[in-house]
């Protein structure tokens, strides 16, 4: 929990997935209407990648908007929900 993805000279998996900004604060069935369109969603997704290969860190990745199956095994004691300012 102390050190970062360089400091144990790991890499990251980004994976493009709407569905993550599913708000359920009303009712049982998540909206996204808050989402990013999907352009301006790519351009993000493109940016974090180059931002995070410039630091050093390997990355690897999808397509944008493809349909993909990914497998892992979390390896830890946490979960951690990335959020921020202003997103509700």
């Amino acid at each position: 929990m102390n050190r970062d993805v360089q400091d144990v000279q790991g890499g990251v998996l980004v994976v493009s997935q709407f569905t993550l900004y599913g708000d359920t604060r009303k009712g049982r069935r998540p909206s996204f209407v808050q989402a990013a369109p999907p352009e301006q969603a790519e351009h993000l997704y493109e940016y974090f990648l180059e931002a995070t290969a410039r630091h050093g860190v390997p990355v690897a990745h999808g397509v944008f908007g493809a349909h993909m199956q990914v497998h892992l095994v979390n390896d830890g004691p946490v979960t951690l929900l990335l959020d921020s300012p202003g997103s509700g």
